[in-house]
């Protein structure tokens, strides 16, 4: 066993954020009467995309993206809906959404097998995280979910990764492995903190000069060789 520590993202890594978000979205759609078309849809997620990057880059707090989010989408359709309101219903049928990506389950059985000890490293919301968490196939495949909201840090800084090593004593650079579908965060993150890093890569995306990538798969099962 190479690394004893696996630190997965969550979603894009493990959980099919994509479907998940646009199943939440369009029930948030039904309970408060908002045309739902694909188009409509994709407003809202650039809206979303271009907020999140915001907070990855520290410009803003979770906070204010999840709010904000549904304002500026509000505003853009011109209608009059409670944004707050409309974001809870949204986070409640997130938190119902529970769609492991292929293979994900298998390989992250076989590691726990072979005694790994495996954690979510994630920057989503608390609340939704801990639902899907305790309602999906991994709830007792890993031994503890770290977030952001609640480390008082997020990926990429080092200060979120050492809340984590505070947490895992036994966690070191040369037996620690983190995984993770975004170069921003999970590999710059890994980066950081000196940490080894596999990049889960499925479609195949570009590497960024200057990021360090010492494993890139594009599909989970590669894993079971590297860790």
């Amino acid at each position: 066993m190479k690394y004893a520590y696996l630190l997965f993202d969550a979603d894009d890594t493990l959980f099919d954020f994509p479907k998940a978000s646009s199943r939440a979205f369009e029930a948030m759609c039904r309970a408060h009467d908002i045309p739902y078309t694909p188009e409509v849809y994709r407003l809202y997620h650039e809206i979303n995309l271009e907020l999140w990057a915001a907070f990855d880059r520290g410009e803003v707090s979770k906070e204010y993206v999840t709010l904000e989010r549904y304002v500026r989408f509000f505003r853009a359709l011109a209608l009059d809906r409670d944004p707050a309101q409309c974001n809870r219903d949204y986070l409640a049928a997130m938190g119902e959404g529970v769609y492991p990506l292929p293979h994900a389950e298998a390989v992250c059985r076989e590691l726990k097998a072979r005694g790994h000890r495996m954690y979510i490293v994630t920057n989503a919301v608390a609340s939704v995280q801990r639902s899907r968490l305790r309602g999906s196939v991994f709830a007792s495949l890993f031994e503890a979910a770290f977030i952001s909201e609640e480390a008082g840090a997020a990926k990429p800084s080092k200060a979120y990764f050492d809340y984590v090593r505070r947490q895992l004593p036994g966690m070191r650079s040369e037996n620690t492995l983190v995984i993770g579908d975004s170069l921003a965060t999970d590999i710059r993150g890994a980066n950081n903190a000196g940490l080894p890093c596999c990049w889960f890569n499925p479609s195949g995306k570009p590497r960024q000069e200057g990021l360090r990538v010492d494993y890139e798969i594009r599909d989970l099962r590669e894993l079971l060789e590297i860790a």
